[in-house]
């Protein structure tokens, strides 16, 4: 009687059980399509900057009235952050964040058929209530989908979509209107792209690992792994909490006060930078895309480079105090010091190469999208980063209207710039103070 013996396992076979055990990466790719539609928010919210030279001619706008419509956008974007905030806690960020693609596209290309002053205000409101769920949707899911170790990644990845849409912005918008003949087409287009792209991420996003079809168990586990140690750290499992308790806490105010301070000058640069290198260095509509492409573009590249630097010097053991007080209050300080140079040194290169310098190091803070997780654990990751960007949007409505009556007071832009620096140093002094080393006790 024969015996049947059990075959030997072979090479390739065991090479294969070892890469099915291995972790996924959904999680970076989640990462990059949220860099791709951060990218296209910014393209959409700052288009109008770059085809605002002619949109002021076609409406004869003062400067003045060139502020508030710059505003418009930012008023309604601010005040629906906590609203968005507590429904992505309570309905989770997949579907507000497609809500958010869809609206805001149709918003845009809304815009582009605007008759006058009035409408195209309107319009851009109606873009501020639509894009408002976006960035703390994305700070819920860096809290979700990403390992303690890798959300200073994680939350640069996200926001570096803002430099990069700014910097591509340029170039994109400026190229529709030249082969479109028009700023209107210019903006439908955009519109219509981002309807799309809302499709994507209803696709492709969910609000938790175990959801996603391309996750195997071994990344759910090792991003669950680093919740449980979170939890255990913390004292305990997590419960939603209004935004009421966080109030009596210096760390949320420092959060939210070194926002508000960053937009100050990126909002700033984003809105009237493009009116600056036009009547400050008499650029053309072609060098003042590509000169926004080089400025926002080392936005971008400064922010991949804060958040991998962030999360090595954690990964040698640096304490996050340690590494984020020291790599925002030098990001700060460089700041401070590039915009001072661009107010006294008036040569038109070296403008653009020390705002470029300025967006290097600014977008650091862009590790700050980890903070509402650090601070609010992830149940309520989504209230705290609507807090915090509420907060920053507050510059985004002041700081349009502010240079607007700066400009039309002085006919220049020099006080404008050192309100920039005023708003670099207000992030400075809170960048230092916050503690992002433990769970608020709430």
């Amino acid at each position: 009687m024969s015996t049947q013996q059990d075959s030997p396992i072979t090479t390739e076979e065991a090479g294969t059980a070892t890469k099915r055990s291995a972790p996924t990466n959904v999680r970076w790719k989640l990462f990059l399509l949220l860099l791709v539609l951060v990218t296209v928010n910014y393209i959409d919210r700052g288009s109008i900057s770059v085809a605002l030279p002619m949109i002021q001619e076609e409406f004869n706008l003062p400067p003045e009235l060139v502020g508030l419509l710059l505003s418009a956008f930012f008023w309604t974007y601010a005040a629906m952050q906590i609203p968005m905030g507590w429904l992505i806690d309570r309905f989770g960020p997949r579907k507000m964040m497609t809500a958010s693609c869809v609206g805001w596209g149709a918003a845009t290309a809304a815009s582009g058929l605007a008759g006058g002053f009035l409408s195209m205000f309107i319009a851009r409101m109606g873009i501020g209530v639509t894009e408002a769920g976006v960035m703390p949707a994305g700070g819920k899911l860096n809290a979700i989908w990403m390992h303690a170790k890798e959300r200073g990644r994680g939350a640069t990845i996200l926001d570096a979509g803002a430099p990069l849409g700014a910097g591509i912005g340029g170039v994109v918008i400026a190229g529709l209107i030249a082969a479109t003949g028009s700023w209107r087409w210019a903006f439908i287009i955009a519109g219509a792209a981002t309807v799309l792209l809302g499709l994507a991420v209803w696709k492709y996003v969910r609000d938790n690992p175990r959801e996603h079809p391309g996750v195997n168990d071994a990344e759910a586990e090792y991003i669950e792994a680093s919740h449980r140690e979170e939890d255990a750290a913390a004292g305990g499992g997590e419960t939603r909490r209004a935004l009421l308790p966080y109030l009596r806490h210096r760390s949320f105010w420092a959060m939210c006060l070194g926002w508000l301070g960053f937009n100050g000058v990126f909002y700033g640069l984003l809105t009237w930078g493009p009116l600056y290198l036009s009547e400050a260095k008499g650029f053309d509509l072609k060098t003042i895309g590509w000169s926004t492409f080089v400025i926002f573009g080392a936005g971008f590249v400064g922010e991949i480079l804060g958040g991998a630097l962030a999360d090595r010097l954690r990964a040698k053991g640096h304490g996050a105090n340690k590494v984020m007080r020291s790599m925002l209050g030098f990001s700060a300080l460089m700041v401070t010091l590039g915009l001072i140079g661009t107010t006294v040194i008036p040569d038109p290169i070296t403008a653009v190469t020390l705002l470029s310098v300025v967006l290097f190091f600014l977008r650091w803070v862009g590790l700050f999208w980890s903070v509402p997780s650090i601070l609010g654990g992830r149940t309520n990751a989504g209230v705290l980063g609507g807090a915090m960007n509420f907060s920053g949007n507050i510059a985004g409505f002041v700081t349009p209207i502010a240079v607007g009556l700066i400009v039309g007071a002085t006919g220049g832009y020099t006080w404008a710039l050192l309100y920039f620096v005023g708003s670099a140093l207000l992030m400075g002094a809170a960048v230092v103070t916050l503690d992002y080393s433990k769970r608020l006790a709430v």
